[in-house]
């Protein structure tokens, strides 16, 4: 149990790691001067690439954390109330995750509408998400 603990902490590690950086790449995209095509398409070929590296790595993460509760039990049970919770976060960050890809896809299409301000703000999500999470985990408040 202890390696499959272990190996869905890097992964979902790295997954986190895609959803910082991919609104950050946002950012810069918003940035970008008309007329700039071979910064935004340098921008939009490192997106690209992150938004699939990321979504292989979520697999991993999701399916060794199912093994964790469905088979181990973790989780599972009266008192574990902060599991619910837990899940209902990675709910919500499979949302978010499908939002950067549709994002992604609006600014291939040339569709932004949003400014680098709103990606900045839109950046913290999953920083605050990961923050209730860990402590969920962590702590087990109910």
């Amino acid at each position: 149990m202890l390696w499959i603990k272990s190996l869905h902490i890097v992964f979902v590690a790295s997954w986190f790691a895609g959803l910082f950086y991919l609104p950050r790449i946002f950012v810069n995209l918003a940035q970008v001067e008309p007329g700039s095509q071979a910064e935004r398409d340098r921008l939009l070929l490192m997106a690209r690439k992150l938004a699939r590296f990321m979504t292989i790595l979520a697999v991993p993460a999701l399916g060794l954390g199912l093994w964790l509760w469905l088979y181990y039990g973790i989780g599972k049970g009266p008192g574990n109330g902060w599991m619910h919770a837990k899940l209902l976060l990675v709910l919500l960050l499979l949302g978010y995750h499908h939002a950067c890809q549709r994002l992604l896809k609006g600014f291939e299409r040339g569709q932004n509408r949003r400014s680098h301000v709103w990606f900045r703000w839109f950046n913290e999500v999953p920083v605050l998400m990961m923050l209730v999470i860990v402590v969920l985990v962590v702590l087990k408040p109910f």
